[in-house]
């Protein structure tokens, strides 16, 4: 009995913090604490001041609590202005695109993971250094693209050089290639042709990327912006981005109207994070398409 006290003291005075450990722990939190704070803050004036008076934003920019409560620039943004029209772009767009990405990007992946043909290593190298030229270079090439091909200023224009991306490929790629192979051969030899087992077989085990790919394409097209510069004109097909871009310059009203803008903009962020916030458990977690052979 007095050993196995004598051993359960020595247990728990293992099991103390040290003084220096607790600190260090202290100060590690204070510091990740403040740094959310510097990312939050942000995001807190600009939920705040979408409720304020255009007084009020303009003498206390930086207040988290509005003098008067206000929901003017809300009911401005939906009932006397384009913005409606700007959503539903937005929406249609990012909806089409998602879809579009997660089919061709996992076609895609799948037949560099797995098919063998001549030219392959060259397909994925092109696609490698897609993925290292900087966006901005390929927005005149895309724009006489899709002006040679008489799709600008439309929904096609906008919607059909955001189907597939370099990156949702890559992770494609890369997934597919960590299911074993035995489990397509055996669907192989139970008759089932390459497509029958990319869409009955590995597609399902490859669940985890694609919710990444999900959450990247509804975000990426969602946030897009240069894409609509280049692809629309018409004031009926301009997107969110584009729009609050504008309202945010000045271009369609006068004086500061900060709670109009942050309004718009605080509107914005809520569709990404839902999403988000649904599916973030699941990015590329690999233990749901593991395989135990």
């Amino acid at each position: 009995m007095t050993a196995l006290t004598g051993r359960t003291v020595s247990v728990r005075q293992h099991h103390r913090w040290k003084p220096s450990a607790l600190t260090a722990q202290i100060l590690t939190y204070l510091l990740l604490i403040a740094v959310a704070v510097l990312y939050i803050f942000p995001f807190l004036i600009d939920v705040a001041t979408s409720f304020k008076t255009e007084p009020d934003a303009a003498a206390n920019p930086l207040s988290l609590i509005p003098q008067t409560w206000t929901t003017a620039a809300y009911q401005r943004l939906f009932f006397n202005s384009d913005f409606p029209i700007w959503f539903k772009n937005t929406a249609i767009v990012t909806v089409t695109v998602t879809l579009g990405r997660v089919f061709f990007d996992s076609l895609a992946g799948y037949a560099l993971a797995r098919l063998q043909f001549r030219g392959r290593n060259v397909i994925f190298a092109g696609l490698i250094a897609v993925m290292a030229v900087p966006g901005v270079v390929l927005l005149i090439p895309k724009f006489l693209v899709i002006n040679q091909l008489g799709i600008y200023d439309s929904y096609a224009g906008m919607i059909i050089p955001l189907l597939a991306d370099a990156a949702g490929v890559f992770i494609m790629k890369n997934f597919f290639e960590s299911i074993p192979a035995s489990i397509e051969e055996q669907a192989r030899i139970d008759g089932a042709g390459s497509f029958r087992i990319f869409w009955s077989v590995v597609l399902p085990m490859a669940r985890p990327a694609l919710i990444t790919i999900i959450i990247l394409s509804f975000q990426g097209s969602w946030n897009e912006l240069a894409q609509f510069i280049i692809s629309t004109q018409s004031p009926s097909l301009t997107t969110l981005t584009k729009g609050v871009a504008q309202l945010a310059s000045g271009q369609l009203s006068q004086g500061t109207q900060y709670p109009l803008k942050l309004a718009a903009g605080a509107i914005m962020t809520i569709p990404v994070a839902i999403v988000f916030f649904i599916f973030q458990r699941r990015i590329l977690n690999a233990s749901d398409g593991a395989i135990k052979e």
